[in-house]
Formats: C-alpha cells, sequence, structure tokens
C-alpha cells in the first residue's frame, strides 16, 4: 500500500473549490493538512497569532504545499505567509516541497508560460535556475491524479535544495490594485516563467 502524503493547500478563498476537487479525487492517497474555514474560530485574534497557528498546526504536520494560483493569489498576505512558512527549515517546522497549480482561471492559463509577476512572488522566486526548488504546472485536463501523484513526489525529491529567500518582506496587508496587474518585479528578474510538465 502506498503511503499517503501530508499535503498543505495554499490558495485564495474565491479559489476554494479547486482544493476541494483535489480532496475529493485523491481521498485515499493524500492526507489534507490545509486551515478549513472553522478551523481558527476566534477572528479577533491577531494576524500573528493566526499565522502562529497555522504554521504550528497545519504547515508543520504537512510534507508538501501546494500552491493553487487563481488571478488574484499573489494578493493574499495569508498565502504570502503560508509560502515563507513552507519555505522554513526549523526544528518544528520542516521545510515542505512547494508546487503551485496555474488554475484555469488564470488569465495566463492557455499560454505556454507565466507571467512572474500574476504568481506569489515567493513561488516565483524558487521557479528559475538549474536547481530550482518549485514548479509550476497548469491545472490538467485530464489524468489529475496520476499528474498530481507525480508533482508531489517530485517536491519531495527536491526538498535537499536551498530554496530563494531573497529577504522579502511578509505580506502586512493584502496587496493593492488590480489582479492583472501584479507585483512589481525587480530589476534583471525574469518576466515571464516557463511551466513544467
Amino acid at each position: 500500500m502506498t503511503q499517503k502524503r501530508k499535503v498543505f493547500f495554499s490558495f485564495h478563498e474565491k479559489d476554494s473549490e479547486a482544493r476541494d476537487r483535489l480532496v475529493e479525487v485523491l481521498s485515499d492517497k493524500i492526507i489534507d493538512k490545509s486551515v478549513h474555514q472553522d478551523d481558527i474560530e476566534d477572528f479577533h485574534l491577531k494576524t500573528e497569532t493566526v499565522q502562529q497557528r497555522i504554521r504550528d498546526e497545519h504547515v508543520a504536520e504537512s510534507e508538501v504545499t501546494v500552491v493553487l494560483i487563481g488571478r488574484c493569489t499573489w494578493k493574499r498576505k495569508h498565502v504570502d505567509r503560508e509560502i515563507h512558512s513552507s519555505l522554513r527549515d526549523t526544528p518544528h517546522n520542516p521545510r515542505n516541497g512547494v508546487i503551485g497549480i496555474l488554475l484555469n482561471s488564470h488569465f495566463n492559463y492557455d499560454q505556454t508560460s507565466v507571467e512572474s509577476r500574476s504568481i506569489p512572488p515567493r513561488v516565483a522566486d524558487n521557479l528559475h535556475g538549474p536547481n530550482a526548488y518549485a514548479r509550476i504546472y497548469k491545472w490538467p485536463k485530464k489524468t489529475l491524479t496520476r499528474k498530481f501523484l507525480r508533482w508531489i513526489g517530485e517536491a519531495l525529491e527536491r526538498k535537499s535544495v536551498n530554496p530563494s529567500t531573497r529577504n522579502r518582506t511578509l505580506f502586512s496587508e493584502n496587496q493593492k490594485g488590480r489582479c492583472s496587474q501584479g507585483w512589481q518585479l525587480e530589476r534583471g528578474y525574469p518576466r515571464r516563467l516557463p511551466f513544467a510538465e
């Protein structure tokens, strides 16, 4: 019997149906460690406290973080912090493998590459170079289970590579601007990034 993999899904709440679909299709292959709406019931908690609980109670118990990337995912402070927690390697919170899955609602879905500024910065940081830590894939139109399990396996194999941190400041709030505008690229940063197969 194949070992079930512990997966943390990071996503914009508008894209929760994609997470629900993956969990349903892969229920006998993965253990969903992502945050559900009723997991943190006290809405009066400070952002830092919520993030600490997410890191300690969800991310730390998973092996791979799957970032589901829709049109506005790059703007979300919780997504930024979840990816940051996933890339850290500490005794209490070992590093996760990281993959991004571009959803078909994203404006680059039908293209051969993705605009760097249109995906979460911490994912983009880890997609280029000969020893890239992360990969980005398109939501598959068929063979979802087989492809997803292969992607998770490959992400686990890359955990020995050191991820890029680029000394980015954590988002203190959701980013402003149009979803299609994206974040500001630094000089020399690749404008587009290829999809993995």
